[in-house]
């Protein structure tokens, strides 16, 4: 078994693609970098997205005898989590489009002022948090909204007896995140989510859902994320053409987030998990109506 570098992979769109050179990899992958940071800085919504498909052909006439008509079930309420009302504030929440400074500000005392510049882009940021918590559920998160910088590192690719698999060293390169993730203080981190959820909810109804609520589509991301299946041994790639994907049909057909959670490594997502079910339970707890 032996490292190869000949080709890099990088998560793009929810997919593994193929990049040759250590260059391209180290400027474009994200990876795990998005769930650690958007589960930590939104403190962590129930919007059904189907692709669409085209409509089944008309079935030829038949003369059929009738039948006893069947009741229809009623379809399943969709649930609601609204988010409790956030106490007045001695100083008005800034404008969305100007509230990078104040947000970066309450981020870095949290998370800590040398972390934040190193993971976090400081523009846009709840736009951006917004975006990739909205698509961490679906089959692609395209890569122009996410709000983390580069992890640093090369992606590695073993070529093992039984083919390429991810190299399990590849884990190590999301230690500082995890760290980060690990040290959060979760209580005052959905504090700071109450506080700007007006801000939150506004950015995700600018996004196209106008009666959505954001709230609902976080505790639908997180659950994803904690659904995501825990792979024990190396993980195995396929190259039909130029692009890299997962060797087991079942993990090449799960989402964005649930592929991230797995790249990251067994280690790493049970950690991250722990977390994230802390982070899910106190947003819960703050839910209105409960």
């Amino acid at each position: 078994m032996h490292c190869i570098n000949r080709r890099d992979a990088v998560l793009r769109d929810g997919v593994f693609l193929t990049l040759t050179g250590e260059k391209s990899m180290n400027n474009r992958i994200r990876n795990s970098v998005i769930v650690v940071v958007a589960m930590v800085a939104c403190a962590a919504g129930y919007y059904v997205w189907k692709m669409s498909q085209p409509a089944p052909p008309l079935p030829s006439p038949q003369v059929v005898q009738p039948q006893p008509a069947t009741p229809i079930p009623e379809a399943a309420p969709a649930k609601n989590y609204p988010i409790e009302s956030p106490p007045p504030a001695a100083t008005p929440l800034p404008a969305l489009d100007a509230s990078d400074k104040v947000v970066g500000d309450e981020l870095a005392k949290l998370l800590g002022r040398k972390s934040l510049p190193r993971f976090l882009y400081p523009n846009r940021i709840i736009r951006r948090f917004v975006a990739t918590i909205d698509n961490l559920p679906r089959r692609h998160a395209p890569v122009r909204m996410w709000p983390v910088k580069p992890v640093s590192g090369t992606f590695a690719v073993t070529d093992s007896s039984t083919g390429l698999v991810i190299d399990l060293a590849n884990s190590f390169r999301y230690a500082r995140y995890i760290d980060v993730l690990k040290a959060a203080d979760v209580p005052g981190l959905v504090d700071f989510y109450v506080r700007f959820f007006p801000l939150f909810q506004q950015a995700y109804q600018e996004l196209g859902y106008p009666q959505g609520n954001f709230n609902n589509r976080l505790i639908e991301a997180m659950d994803d994320l904690l659904d995501a299946p825990e792979v024990s041994g190396p993980v195995g790639l396929v190259q039909p053409k130029v692009l890299y994907a997962f060797a087991d049909p079942a993990l090449e057909a799960r989402s964005a987030g649930q592929k991230i959670m797995i790249r990251i490594g067994s280690r790493n997502s049970v950690q991250a998990k722990v977390v994230l079910r802390a982070i899910r339970s106190e947003v819960m707890r703050r839910v209105s109506g409960k």
